[in-house]
């Protein structure tokens, strides 16, 4: 890659001001115009400590994952930091205090770990801080001074983004940030410079260009859509949707209720949406395990709401805050009986955008509920997107009661062409109808007879197979080269990234391979899958569970052998391991015979 791509972790303990300092580093840089990519790893308990990393990757190209080895390494906390020296590439740069104010065991040091060939760049942190602030408490913003003084990054960037993150707070408390940030900034203006990286300047600055994480993202998707009502109980990595919705619904006329209980939530969620209004609510596993009862009662009365589940490591309460992608199974057939909905995974930030905005649209649509599936790397993930200069998304897709049949009695759920009936909100003159979880007839009584169980059946999932041609969102998407290919990666959630980083690899190696990305997985995409997998010779599918739920799922549209990569590691997948299986499975290139 031409240009800059570089990647620092920043590593220290809850309280050292660890996240806080690669929030300001990210949106710095994506001020300054460059992309960047992000993965932060935080304790689950709120306790004051534990172990916090902050990863960035910035970028003046697009990329699409974290990169395998770390560029430079700042350690705010020894005792975590250690474990992490082995992840820096060769001649990549460790930053770390050298004047320790306490009497250190042999080995607890960071600078006895180094090895040979990394670039060491020790200077006295606290010592500098106590000079700039009076304490102790800005070693972060000294240490992201020197890193921008020592790499010649955007020095006003910065400035301005410390500014705005402190704005809130009492003006000496931003003073003093900014005062440590450029105490540490000359000491790296003026650091003897071991190694050559360098941020080179990017092209332009688009306005159009934001940077936010997933979980922003579907914030904003579900503002463009104009959502109404919002219900939720607190859960991470969910409850950045519900905390930032609570602030902004009511600036719009919308209303945010934190319930109960998150059964509490999906059926309040349920109880709005019949009345017409635009609702939603947010989960992670555990809380959606909770709803799949009354989700059931959303699609046998045929209520349009979305339910967004940010994934993390389970079962019960699992890992809250490692990533894994293993609530798929609960998202497509969590549900009493023939229970289907549309379940949705986007792949990156903005996608998340694209799939909460779009997810309003095919619930009225359809007349359904709509899951959308993130996970904890691509609710936490920051990227640089782009986002449309205009609002993108219908406002109203409901088929009304006026379209009614008019010479018979309203009928809330007659069978029609396109198996969705019109739609009476309570209120309106000659729309009174009957709603309950039972079985019914076309007019909702309950009914239990073969053939209304077997019609109703059949006009339940039958009106969802429309959906996979939704306009505005790519339900799939081919990548890599076109025809018949050695080995397709068919990925879905935000592996995507990791997979297409590792075919755009094995391609540069001579390997013909292409990748496509799901993002629908329910109803499934039969037709796109087929075409594309007919193509390929091998196919290999990576995701962070170790059942291969995906996998299992594409069995059922693709009768063939399907390679995979089944880890849990609580982290993102690596590019290395799919790369390695690729070159596993790829034909071996024939040797040129001898003259």
């Amino acid at each position: 890659m031409n240009g800059t791509d570089i990647e620092i972790a920043i590593c220290g303990s809850a309280g050292d001001g660890t996240i806080a300092t690669g929030d300001i580093l990210n949106k710095a840089m994506a001020r300054a115009g460059y992309r960047v990519i992000t993965f932060d790893v935080y304790p689950a308990e709120i306790r004051g400590f534990g172990k916090c990393v902050a990863r960035t990757r910035i970028t003046t190209d697009t990329v699409y994952s974290m990169k395998e080895k770390t560029d430079v390494l700042v350690s705010l906390n020894d005792g975590y930091a250690i474990a992490h020296v082995g992840e820096v590439r060769d001649f990549g740069a460790v930053i770390y205090d050298d004047a320790p104010i306490l009497n250190l065991q042999e080995g607890d040091h960071i600078s006895g770990h180094v090895k040979a060939g990394q670039l060491p760049y020790g200077l006295p942190l606290r010592e500098i801080s106590e000079r700039a602030t009076g304490g102790a408490k800005s070693r972060n913003m000294v240490v992201l001074g020197y890193l921008a003084g020592l790499y010649g990054m955007p020095h006003d960037a910065f400035v301005e983004t410390i500014a705005e993150k402190f704005r809130t707070k009492p003006r000496a408390v931003t003073e003093g940030n900014i005062a440590a940030f450029e105490f540490g900034h000359d000491e790296g203006v003026n650091a003897f410079k071991l190694d050559f990286i360098e941020f080179g300047k990017p092209a332009s600055v688009n306005r159009n260009i934001v940077m936010m994480d997933g979980n922003s993202a579907v914030v904003r998707g579900c503002l463009d859509a104009g959502i109404d009502m919002v219900f939720g109980y607190p859960i991470t990595p969910a409850t950045s949707i519900l905390e930032s919705l609570a602030e902004e619904l009511p600036r719009r006329g919308g209303r945010f209720l934190q319930t109960e209980d998150e059964i509490a939530a999906i059926s309040a969620t349920i109880g709005a949406a019949y009345t017409g209004a635009r609702t939603a609510t947010a989960t992670s596993g555990p809380g959606f395990t909770l709803m799949t009862e009354m989700m059931g009662l959303g699609v046998m009365a045929e209520v349009p709401c979305v339910i967004f589940v940010s994934q993390r490591g389970g079962p019960s309460t699992g890992m809250p805050t490692k990533t894994e992608q293993s609530d798929l199974n609960l998202a497509v057939y969590g549900a009493a009986g023939d229970g289907q909905r549309i379940v949705l995974a986007p792949t990156n930030v903005e996608g998340c955008y694209r799939c909460a905005g779009r997810a309003f649209e095919m619930a009225e649509r359809y007349q359904t509920p709509v899951v959308v599936l993130l996970d904890l790397y691509l609710s936490n993930r920051f990227e640089t997107v782009n986002l449309p200069a205009r609002n993108p998304f219908k406002q109203d897709l409901v088929k009304g009661f006026a379209k009614r049949a008019k010479n018979k009695p309203y009928q809330r759920f007659a069978l029609t062409a396109d198996n969705v009936s019109p739609r009476a909100l309570p209120g309106q003159a000659g729309g009174v109808h009957t709603i309950t979880g039972l079985e019914h007839n076309e007019g909702g009584r309950p009914r239990d007879d073969s053939d209304t169980h077997a019609s109703m059946t059949v006009k339940r999932h039958e009106k969802l197979k429309p959906a996979v041609n939704h306009p505005g969102i790519s339900i799939t998407k081919r990548f890599g080269d076109f025809g018949k290919v050695d080995i397709g990666l068919i990925t879905w959630g935000s592996t995507f990234g990791e997979s297409l980083a590792a075919m755009l690899t094995a391609q540069e190696e001579g390997i013909s391979c292409a990748a496509m990305k799901v993002v629908m997985m329910s109803p499934l995409p039969v037709d796109a899958i087929k075409a594309f997998t007919d193509d390929c010779r091998v196919l290999l599918v990576p995701e962070l569970n170790y059942e291969g739920q995906f996998a299992n799922i594409l069995t059922s549209a693709v009768p063939r052998e399907i390679h995979r990569i089944n880890q849990v590691p609580g982290m993102p997948m690596r590019v290395e391991d799919i790369l390695a299986e690729v070159r596993r499975l790829a034909k071996p290139k024939k040797k040129r015979k001898a003259a």
